[in-house]
């Protein structure tokens, strides 16, 4: 991100400076990131979870993006919970950054420069227990784990399986049924947080139930001149992240789109070829952001802003929100908040095949391809199917494993050898540090 470079002033300015030094002032845009930021995770913190402004500070706000953090901490927020919005100010110039509310919508990130309307939509209470019975809803849960299973739950919350893990929650499913769960203080079983890339194993899921033929190129109008060459771009190369498209970084930042108010339009379509598509592995959020509006070109507008609710709902996630940006765009690279439980839901669903009480909802094979490696593959570590990371024997686990997988730690582990789903949330610093293969190595141990 180019803008970090601008704010690195920030770290020179010392007591013991000569006098002549002069720190050069963080640059307008790297304050309306930073801005964009702030607003952003309070407005999900805030109204998706019901957490404080103090607790988001210290989990969702700390610990991630450094070279943000002194701006992140300086520039005053203001929550309103008559109108559903959170600003922050950066700039005498420019109106602050303002992060909207919508029931059912979750936050949007409002553009640099927006000024909103007079009115706004009021904040609901956050949804509590679901009076149904689980799987559906949370009636019935009554897990008693084993010593030793409940001995490797709490080892999660005091850094065994990482130094720098902070812990949040976590749910063990056996044949469906909860035998373990945890959570941190301040946190529990009906307070979401934000999943980052395990939306991209979601977003796969939703394809597979849009009936798209993931073997056809992907639609994108912006791609269909005469003579472009990415028009060959497969909607399974984007899931395979194989597209062969150049993006500014391993795994392609995109703080523009997820705190600059930019749209997926903007930030995704116009980046060009490097590698002929389908013959290099490069994890990339514009992959999945191009895969999921290829969707919404291909099927149109009302079935596709109804996707979503098509898997939550019937899988009793009634604690998760799909947010957009400002332009309708599903972020579904990163931009889901969800709980523990609705994301053990989600993997008991994987675990049976797409198939969810009885119901299929995903197509026979669906699941075959998100986990089936084709074409290239990551470096080192474990493989990647169609959204999915694949884990096996040199990891530690049976063959077959699989796992969604997101920054700060966000895990969904499932072993369909052990019929076993193995859920992780933290607030980890950047990156992953928390060691899910160690975690559900030892959880197996237990049975």
């Amino acid at each position: 991100m180019r803008a970090a470079l601008s704010i690195a002033g920030l770290a020179t300015l010392s007591a013991a400076a000569p006098a002549q030094q002069v720190v050069e002032a963080p640059a307008p845009y790297a304050r309306a990131i930073a801005a964009g930021y702030k607003a952003a995770m309070l407005c999900s913190g805030v109204f998706n979870a019901g957490r404080t402004e103090a607790q988001v500070a210290r989990d969702e706000l700390a610990g991630i993006y450094p070279e943000y953090q002194p701006l992140i901490a300086a520039l005053p927020a203001t929550i309103d919970r008559t109108r559903g919005r959170v600003s922050v100010a950066f700039d005498d110039r420019l109106p602050p950054r303002v992060s909207t509310f919508a029931a059912g919508r979750g936050c949007r990130s409002e553009p640099i420069g927006w000024t909103p309307p007079a009115t706004g939509t009021p904040v609901p209470p956050v949804r509590g227990a679901d009076p149904r019975r689980w799987p559906l809803g949370d009636a019935g849960i009554a897990p008693i784990p084993s010593p030793a299973l409940a001995a490797t739950i709490d080892r999660t919350f005091t850094g065994a399986f990482g130094k720098a893990a902070k812990t949040t929650g976590v749910v063990i499913l056996h044949d469906g049924k909860i035998v373990g769960e945890g959570y941190a203080e301040g946190w529990g079983p009906f307070v979401s947080n934000r999943t980052w890339s395990v939306a991209k194993s979601i977003a796969g899921t939703l394809i597979g139930m849009s009936g798209v033929d993931p073997a056809e190129p992907a639609t994108i109008a912006a791609w269909q001149n005469p003579g472009d060459p990415r028009r060959a771009i497969t909607l399974d190369q984007l899931m395979r992240m194989a597209s062969g498209l150049h993006s500014d970084t391993a795994g392609n930042r995109t703080d523009a789109l997820y705190f600059g108010g930019t749209s997926v339009e903007e930030q995704a379509t116009g980046w060009p070829l490097e590698a002929a598509p389908g013959t290099r592995f490069r994890y990339a959020n514009n992959d999945i952001l191009l895969a999921i509006r290829s969707v919404r070109e291909s099927q149109g507008e009302r079935a596709y802003q109804a996707l979503p609710q098509r898997l939550f709902a019937p899988l009793g996630m009634t604690h998760t929100v799909a947010e957009q940006d400002w332009r309708g765009n599903y972020i579904l690279s990163s931009q889901v908040w969800s709980t523990a439980r609705d994301l053990a839901r989600l993997g008991q669903f994987w675990l049976d095949d797409g198939v969810w009480q009885g119901r299929r909802l995903l197509p026979a094979g669906w699941m075959k391809r998100m986990t089936t490696p084709a074409g290239p593959q990551p470096a080192k570590g474990p493989g990647y199917g169609a959204t999915l990371w694949l884990f096996g024997p040199d990891q530690g686990l049976p063959a077959g494993s699989y796992a969604a997988q997101g920054n700060r730690g966000q895990y969904v582990m499932v072993v369909p050898s052990a019929r076993l789903v193995v859920v992780r949330r933290g607030e980890d610093g950047t990156g992953n540090s928390f060691d899910i293969a160690a975690f559900t190595k030892a959880v197996l141990e237990t049975r």
